[in-house]
């Protein structure tokens, strides 16, 4: 069992805690206890799909923002065979927020950009929370134009709270920044596929989220704005914060409802960090199929479809 848990999960972690008591009890009185042992197996499995398979709004970001899930980097070592970080926008300086580089997956080069959280307190600081300043978008699109100018598709993972709101990144022109990666990814002519792989907030989150096939995991959310965020507006407190994400529509079912994305990708039963080898696997799946499907295809028909894919969200036709 994970070192962190949620209210949610507890009758999980009481089965758990009983399984472990009749281990040591099966070894000091040297007694049988398989069968005993295998119900409670059989429990915590009931259990786990019980519980997962009716997740809130709020218990789907809480799991999201597990500190054990796995990041882009953790996700390049699983699935790329080389990678080669590449670092700066050429303009003020290198943002750790944001991570890319060249990279091979079963033998098919790519450009792999994605948030980057860290692991603990001290990286977390070091990657500024995965909170990107207008140099990491920057960044990100100079590396997307390399792509570009070498025919390579784009890979993006993105998991942020947001983009990094201090005075300074305004000053250095954050909007302005998110809003030009928005309009070069609209038409670049190469493939793009987009997975929101933990939180997908705001435009912190839309700035690398322009993509032939954006899809998000299965306990993920996506939204203008987070619910702490959203009731503090709202109601002047944190303390509806979880109203506030039902309200929000922001998980990955609600999303694929509304055609914001192109499809949700399955977790392991309990989420990313319980299996992080079998969800990178997966993803690598998709990534193979998806890009023998684009790059087949005439580059020019292909941002048509991309085009008309994002101007057709929020369009209303009243009857």
């Amino acid at each position: 069992m994970s070192s962190t848990t949620f209210d949610f999960e507890k009758p999980i972690v009481d089965l758990q805690l009983q399984i472990e008591k009749v281990k040591q009890v099966a070894e000091k009185t040297k007694v049988d206890m398989s069968a005993t042992l295998a119900e409670l197996e059989l429990k915590i499995d009931a259990a786990r799909h019980q519980i997962y398979s009716n997740l809130s709004g709020w218990q789907n970001v809480q799991i999201s923002r597990h500190p054990e899930r796995p990041y882009t980097l953790s996700y390049i070592e699983m699935i790329c065979d080389d990678f080669i970080e590449m670092h700066g926008d050429r303009t003020v300086r290198d943002d750790k927020a944001i991570v890319g580089g060249f990279a091979s997956i079963g033998g098919q080069t790519v450009m792999i950009i994605g948030h980057q959280k860290g692991v603990n307190t001290k990286m977390r600081q070091y990657r500024n929370f995965g909170m990107a300043n207008p140099e990491g978008y920057r960044k990100a699109l100079r590396l997307m134009k390399l792509a570009e100018k070498f025919n390579k598709p784009v890979i993006t993972f993105i998991d942020t709270p947001g983009a990094y709101p201090g005075l300074e990144a305004e000053e250095r022109g954050q909007g302005e920044a998110i809003a030009r990666n928005l309009l070069e990814m609209s038409v670049l002519r190469v493939p793009i596929l987009c997975f929101i792989v933990g939180e997908g907030a705001s435009g912190g989150a839309l700035g690398i989220g322009i993509g032939d096939r954006v899809y998000m995991l299965e306990h993920t959310w996506y939204s203008v704005i987070s619910p702490e965020s959203c009731s503090s507006i709202l109601w002047r407190s944190w303390d509806f914060k979880e109203k506030a994400a039902d309200c929000l529509k922001l998980t990955a079912d609600d999303m694929y409802k509304n055609k914001l994305i192109d499809g949700i990708i399955k977790e392991p039963l309990g989420g990313a960090h319980h299996n992080p080898e079998e969800m990178a696997k997966t993803i690598q799946d998709r990534i193979t199929k998806d890009l023998d499907q684009l790059t087949k295809r005439d580059i020019d028909e292909v941002i048509n479809e991309r085009i008309e894919k994002f101007c057709a969200m929020g369009v209303v036709i009243e009857s």
